[in-house]
């Protein structure tokens, strides 16, 4: 038995050391280094805490606080230890289960790092049930105009969508909730903050559904140099992740977009300036190296009034309705971006100032658009991977991928019976939830499933 122990760690350490990606800097780059959208000169130097790796090196000076689940509501605690000036990074521990927030956590402070580690997992505590979704559909909301139509809530709320009204009269109804406090049913919102970094952390809404919600993340009200890097955003209520409201200079890179069957309606993954209106010269976001998968149907990302970079990100999502779609105010440089099989509608524009689609990109089912307006560029160095590497590196790399456990917490498992060492198991938790190399839980080998205690 212990022979057989030390060979199952042996293979499982050759997994944990995987080679290193080659296109991942593992370090800020794109627009949330800059402090100007046109001026290669103006850099600013992101670095949130002061350390953005895990484990801390030994040398660092700043205040580290590890969070674990208690279980319970852990927004006040989340809230309370990120306002502290002292804390410098906060490392989110999914040693002990998934962080459960009741509503937003608001980000205010600026110069903080957010890690997660050991399969980190923020979600919200309700979640759109079969119950509700069969309501919905009994109501025939799906047929439901969401542009007109209409009326007051019995909270004496006007709602102009008809689609939107009835979802939320009928969810009313249900659960005898006349405040609606399950629309606050979000994770994060940055708003203001400057330097933040965010990395590593699967983030779990309670499923898309059409009644003017949350987001998972928002960042609003001028937040600026921000970094989001190998991030999981699954089933955000309103979007997964929003910048809005002279928000400006982000980085969204390695990040991975879904939904489950949790989500009902608007699958509208990233927003990008929320209205017409918003003021001209902010917003200007760098996407790279990101997935669009399972569930997603517009808005990946759907923006105004920034200038988007859209660099190597990989769309498969055969549901989607509109994927890149520039509007009023935009401009938007498209280079080697990988359409796969099955996307169909992935370019809509509307009112946008200039586009600019490379040669570099690739598109399974169409040709790539004309561009418009004048060449878009950016303010900063970078390096265009081929768009035959896209799908594979992005796919294995992308998500909540970073800091996986050591070979020392994985010989903490001393009881389990497995037939034959596979160095790329598929690995359940005991929901039959799928995770990335938690190894506690149910492990299939050879298209059987076994049990990991």
């Amino acid at each position: 038995m212990k022979r057989f122990l030390t060979s199952l760690c042996s293979v499982v350490f050759a997994v944990c050391v995987m080679a290193q990606n080659s296109y991942d800097q593992n370090a800020p780059f794109g627009f949330c280094t800059r402090s100007s959208r046109t001026a290669a000169t103006s850099t600013y130097d992101i670095t949130g805490g002061g350390c953005y790796t895990y484990p801390i090196p030994n040398d660092f000076t700043g205040k580290v606080v590890v969070l674990k689940s208690n279980g319970q509501d852990m927004k006040g605690t989340i809230q309370n230890t990120i306002k502290n000036g002292e804390n410098k990074i906060i490392i989110f521990d999914g040693t002990d289960g998934d962080f459960y927030v009741s509503s937003n956590v608001g980000i205010t402070a600026s110069n903080k790092t957010l890690l997660g580690i050991n399969n980190a997992r923020i979600r919200t505590t309700w979640n759109v049930t079969d119950e509700i979704k069969a309501a919905l559909d009994a109501a025939g909301v799906p047929s439901m105009s969401t542009t007109s139509g209409g009326g007051t809530l019995p909270n004496g709320q006007h709602v102009g969508e008809e689609a939107e009204y009835n979802t939320r009269k009928i969810i009313m109804q249900m659960t005898g909730d006349n405040s609606e406090s399950y629309r606050n049913s979000g994770v994060l919102t940055l708003s203001g903050c400057q330097n933040i970094i965010i990395r590593n952390i699967t983030f779990i809404g309670p499923g898309s559904i059409d009644v003017g919600g949350s987001d998972l993340i928002s960042s609003l009200n001028g937040a600026k140099n921000i970094w989001v890097d190998h991030c999981a955003f699954m089933d955000g209520m309103d979007g997964n992740f929003d910048i809005t409201q002279k928000a400006d200079f982000h980085t969204v890179s390695w990040c991975t977009f879904s939904y489950t069957d949790h989500s009902y309606m608007h699958q509208n993954t990233n927003l990008v300036g929320s209205s017409d209106s918003e003021t001209i010269g902010y917003l200007n976001t760098t996407f790279a190296f990101n997935w669009w998968g399972t569930g997603c149907v517009q808005r990946m990302p759907m923006a105004r009034v920034g200038k988007i970079h859209m660099l190597n990100n990989y769309f498969s999502s055969t549901k989607a309705s509109n994927c890149i779609n520039p509007r009023k105010n935009s401009e938007f440089l498209i280079e080697g971006n990988y359409f796969d099989v099955g996307v169909k509608r992935y370019y809509g524009e509307n009112s946008a100032t200039a586009v600019t689609w490379k040669n570099s990109n690739y598109i399974a089912e169409g040709s790539i658009p004309s561009s418009k307006g004048n060449t878009v560029t950016v303010p900063y160095n970078y390096t265009v991977a081929p768009y035959s590497d896209v799908p594979e590196t992005v796919k294995q790399y992308a998500g909540a991928t970073l800091f996986t456990q050591t070979p020392s917490e994985i010989r903490s498992l001393d009881s389990f019976s497995i037939s034959q060492i596979n160095p790329n198991p598929t690995i359940y938790n005991l929901a039959g939830q799928k995770v990335n190399k938690n190894y506690k839980g149910i492990v299939i080998m050879n298209g059987k499933k076994e049990l990991i205690k």
